[in-house]
C-alpha cells in the first residue's frame, strides 16, 4: 500500500480535527502565534508565543540512557528545548539537576520544599502535593488549565472521567496537573499456550477450575512432546500481589474472582474503610491457592526461583498471568527458543457471577505544579501543549519522513544519529495520553486492517502498531519486535477490549502519619503470611491471628487515619 505523504496526511486529518481533538495540527496551526495574550483564544492561546520571552525555571532529573547529547548540548540547552522555546517563547532553565538514580529527585524536592526554596514549576508525588498544599506553597491552575489548555490535552484528562484532575483538585481548586494512567496496564490476564491447548483438545479458559485443569494437563501430559515430565505448573511470583498494577506472574486476577483486593483500601456499604489484605475474602482466596500448590498447579519452586519468567521463556510452563504487554517479557524469549509456540490472553478468571473483576491503578501518580507567586503559570500549560502534541508529531515521523517541517527532520536526524529518546529532554517528566489508548490503539488499528477505515486516516500515533501487525502477518515471527507489538495488540488488547470489566479502585493511596513507621513492618508480615499459607508451612486459620497482629502492630490505627482522610 502506497503511504501518503506527511503533508497529506496532516491535511485529511485536519478536515477530521472538528470531530475529535485527536488529531496532528498542521504546520500552519503550529505556527507560532505572537502575543502576551490580548486577544487571543482557543487554539491560539494554547500554542502562543510570548512576544517577550520568560523564563521558567524547573527542577531536573538526569536520564539514564545509552544515548548521549551531541557536542555543545547540554540538558537544558540542546535541540528539544530550542524547539519549544522557538515555539513558545519560553525559557526552560534548570534550577538544580540530578541523577535518575533511587530517590534522588525526590529526595531533593523534599529539601526544596522544606526550605520554602522551590523552582518555578516541577514534577512532584503525591505525597508532595499534598505537603505543598497544606503549607499554601502552590499557585492555583483552576481558571488557567482551562483557558490555556489545547484541545487534545483538555480530551485526555476528560477519558478519565474527570477521575485525574479530582486527585489534583483540593477545596474545590485545581492546584496540580496530573499525568494519566493506562487503565489498560491494570487487569492481570491469563496468558495460554494456545497450541497446546489444541493439541490436548482443551477449551479455554473461563474459570479458576479450568485454569486449574488446564495446568494439570499441561503438568502430567507432555504438550511439548519431548517425552519428559519437565513441564511445571502456573509460575509465580513471590511477591504475590504488587496492589497497584499487576505484576508479571501476579496473582491479582486469582484474587479478584473472590472479589478480594490486597494492599487496596475498599470501603465498605456503610463507606467504612478497610484493608484488603484483612477481609474475609482474602482468606477464601489464600485457601484455594493453598490447595493449587498441594496438588502441583502452581510452580512448586516459585518461593526459590530467581526469575518466575525462567519457565516461560524456556517453555516449560504454558499458562501464567500477565498484563496485556506480557510479549514484550518472557513471551519473547519463548517464541524465540520455539516458533511453534502461540501464546493467547484470556480475561479470566471470572467471578461466580460471570464477571471479570480487576483492581485499578491509580488514575495518578505525579502532579505538575507551579510555585505561588510565579508570575506566568499559564507557561507549564502551553509547555504541556507543545510536547503532548509533539508525542503524536514524532510518532509519525518516526515512521514516515517525507514532506515533513525542517524543524521536524533536523530533531528526527539528532534523535537517530545520536540514540537519545526525546522525551528525556522536555521541561517535564509528565506524558499524557487517554486512558483508555489502548483501546483506541487496538480499535483503529483493526478498522484498517479490516478494510473499514483508510490507512491515511489512521492516527499518527497508531500507524507504527500497524506497520507491525502488517509485518507480523505477511511474516509471522520473523521480525520479533513486530511480533511483540502486534501480538500484545491482537490479544492482549483484544481480550481488555472484548470483556466487559468490573473495575474496582483503591480509596486511598500515599502513607499516613503511623505508616511512615509502621508500614514496613506490616508489609512484611503479610508477605511472610501470605507465602506461608500458600505452600503449606502455616495452617488457614493463621491468617484469623494475622489480622489481629496487623491490627495490634498499626493496622487498626492505620485505618482510622485514612477513614478521616477519605472523609474529610
Amino acid at each position: 500500500m502506497k503511504v501518503k505523504p506527511f503533508s497529506l496526511i496532516l491535511a485529511t486529518m485536519l478536515a477530521l480535527s472538528a470531530c475529535s481533538p485527536d488529531h496532528t495540527p498542521s504546520r500552519a496551526e503550529l505556527s507560532d502565534k505572537v502575543s502576551q495574550d490580548g486577544e487571543m483564544k482557543g487554539e491560539d492561546l494554547a500554542f502562543g508565543k510570548y512576544k517577550v520571552p520568560i523564563t521558567l525555571r524547573i527542577g531536573f532529573s538526569i536520564p539514564n540512557e545509552a544515548g548521549r547529547l551531541a557536542q555543545g548540548d547540554n540538558y537544558d540547552d540542546n535541540p528539544w528545548s530550542r524547539y519549544f522555546q522557538s515555539k513558545t517563547g519560553i525559557q526552560v532553565v534548570h534550577s538544580w539537576q540530578v541523577r535518575n538514580e533511587g530517590d534522588a529527585y525526590r529526595y531533593k524536592l523534599d529539601v526544596s520544599i522544606a526550605e520554602n526554596d522551590l523552582p518555578d514549576a516541577m514534577v512532584v508525588d503525591r505525597q508532595q502535593l499534598r505537603a505543598l498544599v497544606d503549607r499554601d506553597m502552590l499557585a492555583d491552575m483552576t481558571e488557567v488549565f482551562p483557558k490555556y489548555a489545547s484541545p487534545l490535552v483538555k480530551a485526555m484528562y476528560d477519558s478519565s472521567q474527570g477521575l485525574a484532575t479530582r486527585d489534583a483538585t483540593f477545596g474545590g481548586r485545581l492546584m496540580a496537573l496530573p499525568n494519566i494512567a493506562v487503565e489498560a496496564d491494570s487487569p492481570s490476564l491469563v496468558w495460554v499456550r494456545q497450541d497446546w491447548l489444541d493439541k490436548l483438545k482443551l477449551p479455554a479458559p473461563t474459570t479458576l477450575n479450568d485454569i486449574a485443569a488446564i495446568a494439570k494437563a499441561f503438568i502430567e501430559q507432555d504438550p511439548d512432546g519431548n517425552g519428559k515430565s519437565d513441564t511445571v505448573g502456573i509460575p509465580v511470583d513471590k511477591v504475590i500481589v504488587w496492589g497497584a498494577r499487576p505484576n508479571m506472574n501476579g496473582l491479582d486476577s486469582v484474587f479478584g474472582a473472590y472479589r478480594s483486593f490486597p494492599k487496596n483500601w475498599l470501603k465498605d456499604r456503610k463507606g467504612n474503610i478497610y484493608y484488603g489484605s484483612v477481609a474475609p475474602e482474602t482468606k477464601q482466596a489464600l485457601g484455594m491457592l493453598a490447595g493449587w500448590y498441594k496438588a502441583g498447579i502452581i510452580d512448586p519452586e516459585f518461593v526459590l526461583r530467581q526469575d518466575p519468567n525462567e519457565p516461560i521463556a524456556d517453555n516449560k510452563a504454558g499458562i501464567f498471568f500477565g498484563p496485556w504487554y506480557a510479549p514484550s517479557g518472557p513471551l519473547r524469549e519463548s517464541v524465540k527458543k520455539d516458533m511453534a509456540a502461540e501464546w493467547k490472553a484470556f480475561a479470566a478468571p471470572l467471578d461466580n457471577s460471570g464477571k471479570f473483576v480487576t483492581h485499578m491503578a491509580p488514575i495518578t501518580d505525579r502532579y505538575l505544579v507551579v510555585r505561588k507567586g510565579y508570575p506566568n503559570p499559564e507557561a507549564v500549560v502551553r509547555l504541556l501543549n507543545q510536547f503532548t502534541q509533539y508525542e503524536r508529531v514524532d510518532s509519525y515521523i518516526a515512521n514516515y519522513g517525507s514532506d515533513m517541517d525542517p524543524a521536524l527532520q533536523a530533531l528526527k536526524t539528532y534523535k537517530e544519529a545520536n540514540h537519545v529518546q526525546p522525551r528525556h529532554y522536555y521541561p517535564f517528566d509528565l506524558l499524557l495520553d487517554y486512558t483508555d489508548s489502548v483501546q483506541r490503539s487496538y480499535k483503529a488499528v483493526l478498522e484498517v486492517m479490516e478494510g473499514r477505515n483508510q490507512l491515511d486516516k489512521l492516527a499518527p500515533q497508531y500507524q507504527s502498531s500497524y506497520k507491525n501487525m502488517i509485518i507480523d502477518r505477511e511474516h509471522p515471527k520473523k521480525n520479533l519486535d513486530a511480533w511483540v507489538s502486534a501480538h500484545a495488540r491482537a490479544y492482549g488488547a483484544k481480550a481488555i477490549v472484548d470483556t466487559p470489566m468490573d473495575k474496582v479502585y483503591s480509596e486511598f493511596y500515599g502513607l499516613t502519619t503511623t505508616m511512615e513507621t509502621k508500614w514496613a513492618a506490616l508489609e512484611k508480615l503479610e508477605k511472610e503470611t501470605f507465602l506461608r499459607i500458600i505452600i503449606g508451612s502455616a495452617p488457614l486459620d493463621s491468617f484469623d491471628s494475622f489480622v489481629q497482629q496487623w491490627n495490634q502492630l498499626g493496622g487498626e490505627t492505620i485505618t482510622k487515619e485514612i477513614q478521616k482522610s477519605v472523609d474529610r
